[in-house]
């Protein structure tokens, strides 16, 4: 069995700069949307969420993925409002759907559905953890505005933001 390669963004004192992030992550996701290949409006939601990934250290596992949203809701400027209001929005809406195709065509909709149900249980213990430390937050971290994040490391976005300890728990 071959040894997964533990990508730099991934680590919680991860020296890259938010740039160098992204373009591990998608070398690392070839089978990604490249949203540099889509129209502005839908680019601009998922390269966000995409910078989300790296901005809090999730990969792109069932775990990691429905981790991200609340997560984000929580500590970002990107709340379940505003998450709703894209979803209505007919301009970038379909964005969304290209995320989950992504992940349909990379695992299949079989692996996607079961593997929600399964990591369910380790997930919820988790998401209630993360939201009493995040209750009365002060500083979010830009979502669709975080390009002034692109040129500064990961480790001092995270302390800035307080992310650091948000990422401290990973399912064995």
């Amino acid at each position: 069995m071959p040894r997964r390669i533990r990508l730099d963004y991934l680590k919680s004192d991860s020296s890259q700069t938010l740039r160098e992030g992204l373009e591990e992550y998608y070398a690392a996701h070839p089978n990604l949307t490249d949203p540099r290949q889509l129209d502005a409006a839908f680019a601009r939601i998922i390269l966000a969420h995409d910078a989300s990934h790296v901005i809090y250290g999730c990969d792109t596992g069932m775990y990691d993925e429905l981790k991200l949203l609340p997560l984000t809701w929580w500590t970002s400027d990107y709340h379940f409002s505003d998450h709703l209001r894209t979803l209505r929005d007919p301009a970038i809406g379909p964005a969304v759907k290209i995320m989950y195709d992504d992940l349909i065509k990379e695992h299949g909709s079989l692996w996607l559905y079961s593997s929600m149900l399964l990591v369910l249980p380790k997930l919820v213990p988790e998401l209630i953890r993360l939201w009493w430390r995040n209750r009365g937050r002060g500083r979010f971290v830009p979502f669709l505005a975080f390009e002034p994040l692109l040129d500064r490391s990961l480790v001092e976005i995270r302390r800035e933001f307080d992310l650091l300890p948000l990422m401290a728990r990973r399912p064995g």
